[in-house]
Protein backbone atom coordinates (compact mmCIF):
# COMPACT_ATOMS: atom_id res chain seq x y z
CA UNK A 1 0.00 0.00 0.00
CA UNK A 2 1.46 3.29 -1.10
CA UNK A 3 1.35 6.33 1.14
CA UNK A 4 0.97 9.75 -0.44
CA UNK A 5 3.79 12.25 0.15
CA UNK A 6 1.38 14.53 2.03
CA UNK A 7 0.39 11.79 4.50
CA UNK A 8 3.98 10.63 4.89
CA UNK A 9 5.05 14.16 5.70
CA UNK A 10 2.32 14.68 8.28
CA UNK A 11 2.95 11.27 9.86
CA UNK A 12 6.40 12.28 11.13
CA UNK A 13 6.12 14.17 14.42
CA UNK A 14 8.09 17.40 14.59
CA UNK A 15 10.01 17.77 17.84
CA UNK A 16 10.04 21.30 19.12
CA UNK A 17 13.44 22.68 20.02
CA UNK A 18 13.71 23.87 23.59
CA UNK A 19 14.42 27.54 24.13
CA UNK A 20 17.67 28.61 25.79
CA UNK A 21 15.90 29.65 29.00
CA UNK A 22 13.99 26.37 29.17
CA UNK A 23 17.24 24.42 28.77
CA UNK A 24 18.96 26.63 31.37
CA UNK A 25 16.12 26.02 33.82
CA UNK A 26 16.30 22.26 33.32
CA UNK A 27 20.08 22.25 33.81
CA UNK A 28 20.30 25.00 36.41
CA UNK A 29 22.63 23.01 38.67
CA UNK A 30 25.18 22.61 35.87
CA UNK A 31 25.06 26.34 35.15
CA UNK A 32 25.49 27.14 38.83
CA UNK A 33 28.52 24.85 39.03
CA UNK A 34 30.11 26.62 36.05
CA UNK A 35 29.73 30.15 37.46
CA UNK A 36 33.03 30.15 39.46
CA UNK A 37 34.96 29.04 36.38
CA UNK A 38 33.30 31.66 34.19
CA UNK A 39 34.25 34.33 36.74
CA UNK A 40 37.82 32.99 36.87
CA UNK A 41 38.15 33.10 33.05
CA UNK A 42 36.70 36.62 32.91
CA UNK A 43 38.98 37.99 35.64
CA UNK A 44 42.23 36.39 34.47
CA UNK A 45 41.71 36.17 30.69
CA UNK A 46 39.35 38.91 29.56
CA UNK A 47 39.73 41.70 32.10
CA UNK A 48 43.51 42.07 31.45
CA UNK A 49 42.75 42.80 27.77
CA UNK A 50 41.93 46.32 29.00
CA UNK A 51 45.69 46.72 29.43
CA UNK A 52 46.10 46.63 25.65
CA UNK A 53 45.21 50.32 25.68
CA UNK A 54 48.78 50.95 26.91
CA UNK A 55 50.06 50.09 23.42
CA UNK A 56 48.35 53.22 22.11
CA UNK A 57 49.67 55.48 24.87
CA UNK A 58 52.96 56.75 26.24
CA UNK A 59 52.09 54.96 29.43
CA UNK A 60 53.54 56.40 32.63
CA UNK A 61 52.97 54.52 35.91
CA UNK A 62 51.22 56.58 38.57
CA UNK A 63 49.14 58.63 36.17
CA UNK A 64 45.39 58.23 35.86
CA UNK A 65 43.99 56.68 32.69
CA UNK A 66 42.64 60.05 31.50
CA UNK A 67 46.06 61.68 32.01
CA UNK A 68 47.96 59.31 29.73
CA UNK A 69 49.26 60.62 26.41
CA UNK A 70 47.67 58.91 23.42
CA UNK A 71 50.05 58.26 20.52
CA UNK A 72 48.03 55.97 18.25
CA UNK A 73 50.06 53.40 16.31
CA UNK A 74 53.46 54.97 17.06
CA UNK A 75 54.74 52.00 19.03
CA UNK A 76 53.66 49.54 16.34
CA UNK A 77 55.43 51.63 13.69
CA UNK A 78 58.60 51.69 15.81
CA UNK A 79 58.29 47.93 16.30
CA UNK A 80 58.12 47.17 12.58
CA UNK A 81 60.98 49.56 11.87
CA UNK A 82 63.30 47.86 14.36
CA UNK A 83 65.71 45.47 12.63
CA UNK A 84 66.20 43.50 15.83
CA UNK A 85 62.47 42.73 15.87
CA UNK A 86 62.83 40.76 12.63
CA UNK A 87 65.82 38.91 14.07
CA UNK A 88 63.86 37.72 17.11
CA UNK A 89 60.88 36.97 14.85
CA UNK A 90 63.13 34.69 12.79
CA UNK A 91 64.32 32.92 15.92
CA UNK A 92 60.76 32.56 17.19
CA UNK A 93 59.44 31.10 13.94
CA UNK A 94 62.41 28.75 13.51
CA UNK A 95 62.22 27.35 17.04
CA UNK A 96 58.42 27.20 16.88
CA UNK A 97 58.50 25.04 13.74
CA UNK A 98 61.17 22.75 15.19
CA UNK A 99 59.30 22.41 18.49
CA UNK A 100 56.03 21.77 16.63
CA UNK A 101 57.46 19.03 14.41
CA UNK A 102 59.42 17.29 17.15
CA UNK A 103 56.91 17.92 19.95
CA UNK A 104 54.02 16.56 17.88
CA UNK A 105 55.49 13.55 16.09
CA UNK A 106 57.78 12.09 18.76
CA UNK A 107 55.05 11.76 21.46
CA UNK A 108 52.84 9.96 18.91
CA UNK A 109 55.63 7.54 18.02
CA UNK A 110 56.40 7.00 21.70
CA UNK A 111 52.72 6.41 22.50
CA UNK A 112 52.34 3.92 19.64
CA UNK A 113 55.40 1.96 20.73
CA UNK A 114 54.31 2.01 24.36
CA UNK A 115 50.84 0.85 23.39
CA UNK A 116 52.35 -2.22 21.74
CA UNK A 117 54.12 -3.29 24.94
CA UNK A 118 52.31 -6.28 26.45
CA UNK A 119 54.27 -6.56 29.73
CA UNK A 120 52.14 -4.40 32.05
CA UNK A 121 54.79 -3.83 34.74
CA UNK A 122 57.40 -2.70 32.23
CA UNK A 123 54.82 -0.52 30.46
CA UNK A 124 53.75 1.24 33.67
CA UNK A 125 57.37 1.75 34.69
CA UNK A 126 58.29 3.37 31.37
CA UNK A 127 55.18 5.58 31.52
CA UNK A 128 56.00 6.78 35.02
CA UNK A 129 59.63 7.50 34.21
CA UNK A 130 58.72 9.36 31.01
CA UNK A 131 56.22 11.61 32.87
CA UNK A 132 58.67 12.70 35.59
CA UNK A 133 60.66 15.33 33.61
CA UNK A 134 57.43 17.30 33.02
CA UNK A 135 57.28 18.12 36.73
CA UNK A 136 60.89 19.31 36.84
CA UNK A 137 61.41 23.08 36.68
CA UNK A 138 63.09 24.54 33.60
CA UNK A 139 65.72 25.94 35.96
CA UNK A 140 66.71 22.40 36.90
CA UNK A 141 66.43 21.13 33.32
CA UNK A 142 68.66 23.96 32.06
CA UNK A 143 71.24 23.08 34.72
CA UNK A 144 71.17 19.40 33.72
CA UNK A 145 71.50 20.17 30.00
CA UNK A 146 74.30 22.66 30.58
CA UNK A 147 76.20 20.17 32.73
CA UNK A 148 75.75 17.35 30.21
CA UNK A 149 77.09 19.55 27.38
CA UNK A 150 79.85 21.08 29.47
CA UNK A 151 83.49 20.89 28.36
CA UNK A 152 84.47 20.11 31.95
CA UNK A 153 83.25 16.60 32.68
CA UNK A 154 80.14 16.77 30.48
CA UNK A 155 78.90 13.27 29.64
CA UNK A 156 78.27 14.11 25.97
CA UNK A 157 81.83 15.30 25.40
CA UNK A 158 83.20 12.33 27.36
CA UNK A 159 81.33 9.90 25.09
CA UNK A 160 82.38 11.70 21.90
CA UNK A 161 86.03 11.67 22.97
CA UNK A 162 85.89 8.04 24.12
CA UNK A 163 84.58 7.05 20.67
CA UNK A 164 87.31 9.17 19.01
CA UNK A 165 84.66 11.25 17.22
CA UNK A 166 86.28 14.48 18.42
CA UNK A 167 89.81 15.20 19.64
CA UNK A 168 88.88 17.91 22.15
CA UNK A 169 85.72 18.89 24.04
CA UNK A 170 83.12 20.73 21.94
CA UNK A 171 81.73 23.97 23.35
CA UNK A 172 78.09 23.23 22.55
CA UNK A 173 76.64 26.14 24.53
CA UNK A 174 78.66 28.71 22.58
CA UNK A 175 77.67 27.46 19.11
CA UNK A 176 75.00 29.83 17.79
CA UNK A 177 73.55 27.56 15.13
CA UNK A 178 73.27 24.64 17.56
CA UNK A 179 71.19 26.56 20.07
CA UNK A 180 67.87 25.85 18.33
CA UNK A 181 68.61 22.10 18.38
CA UNK A 182 69.60 22.19 22.04
CA UNK A 183 66.29 23.89 22.94
CA UNK A 184 64.31 21.41 20.81
CA UNK A 185 65.94 18.28 22.27
CA UNK A 186 65.62 19.66 25.80
CA UNK A 187 61.90 20.33 25.31
CA UNK A 188 61.29 16.90 23.77
CA UNK A 189 63.05 15.16 26.67
CA UNK A 190 61.04 17.15 29.20
CA UNK A 191 57.57 16.94 27.64
CA UNK A 192 57.54 13.78 25.50
CA UNK A 193 56.07 11.50 28.16
CA UNK A 194 53.49 14.03 29.31
CA UNK A 195 52.34 14.85 25.76
CA UNK A 196 51.90 11.16 24.99
CA UNK A 197 49.20 10.74 27.65
CA UNK A 198 46.36 12.03 25.48
CA UNK A 199 47.37 9.77 22.58
CA UNK A 200 47.55 6.73 24.87
CA UNK A 201 44.07 7.63 26.15
CA UNK A 202 42.78 7.84 22.57
CA UNK A 203 44.30 4.43 21.76
CA UNK A 204 42.57 2.93 24.80
CA UNK A 205 39.24 3.86 23.19
CA UNK A 206 39.85 1.82 20.04
CA UNK A 207 37.70 -1.31 19.83
CA UNK A 208 39.92 -4.38 20.54
CA UNK A 209 37.79 -6.44 18.13
CA UNK A 210 39.30 -4.48 15.25
CA UNK A 211 42.74 -5.78 16.16
CA UNK A 212 41.40 -9.33 16.52
CA UNK A 213 39.73 -9.17 13.10
CA UNK A 214 42.89 -7.78 11.51
CA UNK A 215 44.98 -10.53 13.14
CA UNK A 216 42.60 -13.17 11.78
CA UNK A 217 42.99 -11.65 8.29
CA UNK A 218 46.75 -12.04 8.59
CA UNK A 219 47.72 -8.44 9.33
CA UNK A 220 51.03 -8.10 11.13
CA UNK A 221 51.80 -5.70 13.96
CA UNK A 222 52.89 -2.82 11.72
CA UNK A 223 49.84 -3.28 9.50
CA UNK A 224 47.57 -3.11 12.54
CA UNK A 225 49.31 0.07 13.71
CA UNK A 226 49.03 1.67 10.27
CA UNK A 227 45.44 0.69 9.50
CA UNK A 228 43.84 0.65 12.97
CA UNK A 229 45.83 2.52 15.61
CA UNK A 230 46.77 5.63 13.64
CA UNK A 231 43.32 6.06 11.98
CA UNK A 232 41.74 5.50 15.39
CA UNK A 233 43.58 8.44 16.96
CA UNK A 234 43.49 10.68 13.87
CA UNK A 235 40.76 13.03 15.24
CA UNK A 236 42.79 13.52 18.42
CA UNK A 237 45.94 14.11 16.37
CA UNK A 238 44.21 16.75 14.25
CA UNK A 239 42.84 18.66 17.25
CA UNK A 240 46.23 18.65 18.98
CA UNK A 241 47.93 19.77 15.77
CA UNK A 242 45.48 22.65 15.26
CA UNK A 243 45.98 23.88 18.83
CA UNK A 244 49.76 23.48 18.50
CA UNK A 245 49.81 25.57 15.32
CA UNK A 246 47.74 28.24 17.06
CA UNK A 247 50.32 28.41 19.85
CA UNK A 248 53.38 28.32 17.59
CA UNK A 249 54.36 31.95 18.02
CA UNK A 250 53.83 31.88 21.81
CA UNK A 251 56.63 29.55 22.82
CA UNK A 252 57.51 31.34 26.05
CA UNK A 253 60.95 32.52 27.05
CA UNK A 254 62.05 30.29 29.95
CA UNK A 255 64.03 27.85 27.81
CA UNK A 256 65.76 30.59 25.85
CA UNK A 257 66.49 32.69 28.93
CA UNK A 258 67.96 29.82 30.96
CA UNK A 259 69.86 28.03 28.19
CA UNK A 260 71.02 31.13 26.34
CA UNK A 261 74.03 33.33 26.95
CA UNK A 262 75.70 36.37 25.43
CA UNK A 263 77.53 34.23 22.84
CA UNK A 264 74.30 32.92 21.27
CA UNK A 265 72.12 35.98 21.85
CA UNK A 266 71.35 36.48 18.15
CA UNK A 267 69.86 32.97 18.04
CA UNK A 268 68.31 32.75 21.51
CA UNK A 269 66.17 35.90 21.72
CA UNK A 270 62.48 35.32 20.94
CA UNK A 271 59.47 37.64 20.89
CA UNK A 272 58.46 37.19 24.52
CA UNK A 273 62.04 37.59 25.71
CA UNK A 274 62.33 40.66 23.48
CA UNK A 275 59.20 42.10 25.12
CA UNK A 276 60.64 41.36 28.57
CA UNK A 277 64.05 42.92 27.93
CA UNK A 278 63.15 45.85 25.68
CA UNK A 279 59.72 46.50 27.15
CA UNK A 280 59.45 45.83 30.88
CA UNK A 281 63.21 45.76 31.45
CA UNK A 282 63.71 49.28 30.09
CA UNK A 283 60.45 50.65 31.44
CA UNK A 284 58.93 50.88 27.93
CA UNK A 285 55.63 49.35 28.97
CA UNK A 286 53.74 50.59 25.92
CA UNK A 287 56.33 49.11 23.56
CA UNK A 288 56.24 45.77 25.40
CA UNK A 289 52.44 45.76 25.19
CA UNK A 290 52.62 46.36 21.43
CA UNK A 291 54.86 43.29 21.10
CA UNK A 292 52.38 41.26 23.13
CA UNK A 293 49.46 42.38 20.95
CA UNK A 294 51.36 41.42 17.80
CA UNK A 295 52.07 38.02 19.34
CA UNK A 296 48.41 37.46 20.25
CA UNK A 297 47.04 38.55 16.87
CA UNK A 298 49.43 36.27 14.98
CA UNK A 299 48.44 33.35 17.25
CA UNK A 300 44.73 33.97 16.60
CA UNK A 301 45.28 34.19 12.84
CA UNK A 302 47.32 30.97 12.82
CA UNK A 303 44.64 29.18 14.86
CA UNK A 304 41.83 30.30 12.56
CA UNK A 305 43.78 29.42 9.42
CA UNK A 306 44.76 25.98 10.71
CA UNK A 307 41.23 25.30 11.92
CA UNK A 308 39.72 26.38 8.58
CA UNK A 309 42.16 24.29 6.52
CA UNK A 310 41.75 21.15 8.60
CA UNK A 311 37.97 21.58 8.76
CA UNK A 312 37.79 21.71 4.97
CA UNK A 313 40.07 18.77 4.20
CA UNK A 314 39.70 16.49 7.24
CA UNK A 315 36.29 17.54 8.64
CA UNK A 316 37.99 18.07 12.02
CA UNK A 317 37.97 21.37 13.87
CA UNK A 318 38.10 22.86 17.34
CA UNK A 319 35.33 25.40 16.75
Amino acid sequence: MEVSPEKAHTAVPVKKKKSFWKTALDQKLLYLMSIPFVIWVFVFNYLPVWGWTMAFQNFRPGRAFTEQEWVGLTHFINLFQDDYFYLVLRNTVAMSVMLLVAGFTIPIIFAVLLNEVRHSLFKRSVQTISYLPHFVSWVVVAGIVTKMLSTDGGIVNDILMALNIVDSPVQFMSKEKWFWWIVTFSDVWKEMGWNSIIFLAAMAGIDPQLYEAAKVDGAGRWRRIWHITLPGIRPTMMVILILSIGGMISIGFERQLLLGNSLVKEYSDVLELYALNYGIGLGRYSYGTAIGIFNSIVSIVLLLLANGIFKRFTKTSVM
